[in-house]
């Protein structure tokens, strides 16, 4: 059973730290400009560095290069992992607006760094830094105490802030990130841990666990940075979703009113989404204030109580009154828009015999616009709906 654990925790290892570059990578243009997310970015790709470092194989390799090769490398990741720790206290200090643990965890890094070093040196002749099951740590205890003390700190520092933070802040996109930051620092935490049993008491029960630990942990910090990056790309999807429920209706209220549009409609709606005219983050604004601005307009080629009218020829016991409204606003839009581009007179300054819906009313007013595009998506579900067509043809 142990043996299983281990293996599935080493098998876990690439995979881990595929996804810690792929995450370091894809975040490092926002990260990089942004100084509250630089040293979560930097703690996780030092720590992938350290992990890429400790792969199986690449540790195998090194010691086939003969012991100073080995000790080389061995140096290096832990000078890489202590890194990372002191960028780990410095993204909670960041997050959390903390000049003074700001400075302490530049002013520890250092120290830690320089301790391991200078223990490092003071050794005895030595290849790779290991913790044998059996026989005294490599190069030194004291080496391996400071090492230790250095991520146990950092971790526990980092597991309380995230976890505190992450129930204060109202973002849920940052909630997510300290959450499972946390816990894969958690995890980091207990492997250390294990480890100060070991360089204590001698104690090996939890070594068979200790790969899947680290690899576990490399796997919740890459999905930790990667958040904001999830939650842009729903952003991005739901938007492009409204969008392309929208176009008909705005296609049809643009062109009798091509004025209220800010730039020339694409030939069609899969163009006009692949490239939009404006910015992607502002086209569902866009077609959302540009199809207000036309129902404002038709609204004067509207009859005086034709929604109130429209909405009593909506049937059905159970629809939601929203829907009702929107359903009733599209016919009325149907029959002002074929008045307006037949060229029949309307009703100048008079907009009001169109009684704008609530959804419309409160973001005219500086209100939700997302409840406003949730209601302009019903009319135009409406708007394209047969049942419509053929009413305002009937009438």
């Amino acid at each position: 059973m142990a043996a299983d654990l281990t293996d599935f925790g080493n098998w876990l290892a690439v995979p881990s730290v595929v996804c810690l570059w792929a995450a370091v990578l894809l975040r490092a243009p926002g990260a990089l400009r942004s100084p509250q997310q630089r040293g979560l970015w930097l703690a996780v790709a030092t720590a992938a560095a350290a992990m890429t470092l400790n792969l199986p194989d690449v540790v195998a390799r090194a010691m086939e290069r003969g012991a100073a090769y080995a000790h080389t490398i061995g140096l290096v990741r832990n000078l890489i992992g202590v890194l990372s720790a002191g960028a780990v206290l410095y993204f909670v200090a960041a997050a959390t607006r903390g000049r003074r643990l700001q400075l302490a965890s530049c002013a520890a890094t250092v120290a830690w760094l320089t301790a391991l070093v200078a223990l490092d040196a003071a050794a005895p002749g030595h290849g790779t830094h290991t913790m044998p099951p059996v026989g005294d740590p490599v190069p030194s205890l004291a080496y391996w105490l400071v090492l230790i003390s250095a991520h146990v700190i950092a971790n526990t520092v980092c597991v309380g802030l995230c976890w505190r933070y992450s129930r204060r802040t109202e973002s849920r996109g940052l909630a997510a990130g300290l959450r499972l930051f946390g816990l894969g620092t958690a995890l980091a935490g207990l492997f250390w841990v294990a480890y100060l049993a070991k360089a204590l008491f001698a104690s090996t029960w939890a070594m068979p666990a200790l790969p899947l630990l680290m690899n576990l942990h490399g796997l919740l910090r890459a999905a930790a940075i990667l958040v904001p990056t999830l939650f842009t790309l729903r952003r991005t999807f739901a938007d492009i979703t409204t969008a392309w429920r929208l176009w008909p209706l705005w296609r049809d209220l643009v062109e009798a009113v091509p004025h209220v549009a800010l730039n020339k409609p694409r030939s069609s709606r899969l163009a006009e989404l692949l490239w939009p005219p404006v910015q992607r983050d502002l086209l569902v604004y866009r077609k959302v204030i540009e199809t207000r601005d036309a129902i404002l307009i038709l609204g004067e080629y509207a009859r005086p109580g034709a929604l109130e009218q429209a909405r009593g020829h909506v049937a059905g016991h159970g629809i939601p009154e929203q829907r009702r409204t929107a359903a009733a606003l599209a016919r009325v839009l149907k029959d002002a828009r074929r008045a307006k581009l037949a060229g029949l007179p309307g009703q100048a300054g008079e907009a009001a015999a169109l009684e704008l819906p609530a959804a419309i009313q409160s973001s005219n007013e500086g209100g939700d616009l997302a409840d406003e595009a949730r209601f302009l998506v019903d009319v135009a579900e409406a708007y394209t709906s047969p049942a419509t067509t053929e009413e305002v043809n009937a009438s």
